[in-house]
């Protein structure tokens, strides 16, 4: 197809993620599907970003869909300009150690939780378990932060 080799790498990419959750191969997608996709493309919206993309995205004629042809540029756009970026380790790092105020170099499960839960955005329960089934140290319990922190600045 000569539409296809004309299409960028990331507009290639943008529509495997789309086509992932198109189910009915109708180049349509559910609404609450948007984050997701989103998400996996890298980016790092907020529940409010999510809200504006779907504002620009979400089909007029069929209520609750999102069509490809109107998904991909938005979101291309959007990543072209780099917003929606996740926060350069050095950021990540800092944000750990104002919250760690003993310099222990780790966050205990339990003060991690309750930051997550109860400040800024919060976390559902589900997004907190799959992010504790990673963080927390198996040994000691903990959530070692400096280590992930490393393993960001050598990638």
């Amino acid at each position: 197809m000569a539409e296809e080799a004309t299409l960028s790498d990331l507009d290639k990419k943008i529509i495997e993620a789309f086509i992932i959750f198109d189910h009915a191969s109708s180049n349509t997608v559910d609404v609450r599907e948007v984050g997701t996709i989103i998400r996996s493309l890298g980016c790092c919206p907020s529940e409010a970003e999510i809200q504006e993309i779907l504002v620009a995205v979400e089909d007029e004629e069929t209520s609750g869909s999102v069509k490809l042809d109107r998904f991909l540029p938005t979101v291309s756009h959007i990543i072209e300009e780099r917003r929606l970026q996740p926060a350069s380790p050095e950021k990540l790092l800092k944000a750990f150690l104002t919250l760690d105020c003993d310099g222990k170099g780790y966050l205990t499960r339990e003060f991690l939780s309750k930051i997550m839960m109860e400040e800024g955005e919060p976390f559902t329960q589900e997004e907190l378990d799959e992010m504790m089934a990673v963080a927390v140290d198996a040994d000691t319990g903990h959530i070692p932060y400096e280590y992930y922190i490393n393993q960001l600045m050598v990638d």
